[in-house]
């Protein structure tokens, strides 16, 4: 089950998400459908039956935002969070090796398309939580154990000095 929380700018990307399919795409696909309709014979239509079928992916998107919208909550940063891993933070963890991950614990519906996004749900994320600069991160996994060491934890865009 999803976990129902979402970053401030995670919410205003699903409403824009939302505002553009039902403004933009879906009036332009309604008129492509109904001028491949007034072409005639549907069955053999190609235009018409790919974007019916758009149409529809576009529906059922904008059904699940509406409802996701409704029942999501925005956590926002506090200032007392400083120091500590928690939702929204970006986080450094360095193993035994010397190597490093970086990411930000953010909500399920924000990780697609970012590949430094990690949804709360997600053992690391879960390993993470509470944790301080220099504490040890246990990750267990159905394949594997790991042990990380928090090197750094901030709630703005980048570090100091450092691009994400």
């Amino acid at each position: 089950m999803k976990t129902n929380l979402v970053t401030r700018e995670g919410h205003e990307s699903l409403k824009a998400e939302l505002d553009f399919l039902w403004r933009k795409e879906r009036p332009e696909v309604t008129q492509k459908v109904n001028w491949a309709a007034s072409l005639g014979d549907r069955s053999e239509n190609a235009d018409y039956q790919y974007n019916k079928k758009r149409l529809r992916e576009i529906d059922r998107r904008v059904r699940y935002l509406r409802k996701r919208l409704e029942d999501i909550r925005v956590v926002d940063y506090d200032p007392c969070q400083d120091g500590k891993v928690f939702f929204g933070a970006w986080v450094k963890l360095v193993d035994i090796d010397g190597n490093s991950l970086q990411f930000r614990i953010v909500g399920p519906d924000e990780i697609y398309g970012r590949n430094d996004y990690v949804s709360i749900d997600a053992p690391i994320a879960r390993a993470s939580l509470k944790k301080e600069v220099d504490d040890e991160v246990f990750v267990k996994t159905p394949v594997s154990e790991k042990t990380w060491f928090v090197e750094k934890v901030w709630y703005h865009t980048s570090p100091p000095g450092e691009g994400v």
